[in-house]
């Protein structure tokens, strides 16, 4: 029969890795199999300059975790070798950071993950991982914003030069 302590300890793990997958804007599950200890030290700085939190899990937790946050469809991404990437603020980042070195590293597999809430696949995270990033998709926005003002400076200025010439 199970130690009480050690069943209890896993319940606090599973609590915690729900919560993560609760809080997180965005995480993204991947099987790191075939990397080396190089690769995996260059993939985790990466993250975590950016603020993400990386850690390799085993599948029964991750599973339970999903379970109790009614995810149970990340169950199907959860067989191998698991590391899961959580990260709280950016829910592009992850999959850009993971999709960017698994160009590079083949080793590395996207497999799925959690955005905002919902279960997304390997197809959808490669999705996510190609849209810019949030400063990127403010400058857009900004861009877009600015377009009908300068439009309009320029008209007042054309208008401005025409009434001269014609005086």
């Amino acid at each position: 029969m199970a130690n009480a302590k050690i069943i209890a300890a896993k319940q606090a793990e599973v609590d915690a890795i729900a919560t993560k997958l609760r809080e997180s804007a965005s995480s993204v599950v991947a099987d790191y199999r075939g990397l080396n200890v190089a690769q995996v030290t260059e993939l985790r700085k990466a993250l975590r300059e950016a603020g993400i939190e990386f850690q390799v899990l085993k599948n029964s937790l991750v599973s339970r975790a999903a379970a109790s946050i009614e995810l149970s469809e990340l169950d199907s991404v959860l067989s191998g070798p698991t590391a899961v990437a959580f990260s709280k603020d950016d829910a592009v980042a992850a999959a850009k950071i993971l999709s960017d070195f698994a160009k590079k590293n083949d080793a590395l597999k996207l497999k799925g993950g959690v955005v905002e809430g919902r279960f997304v696949d390997s197809a959808q995270v490669k999705a996510l991982a190609d849209l810019p990033s949030r400063e990127g998709l403010l400058s857009m926005l900004l861009s877009v914003l600015q377009a009908p003002v300068r439009n309009f400076a320029l008209a007042v200025k054309a208008v401005a030069e025409k009434n001269e010439a014609s005086a």
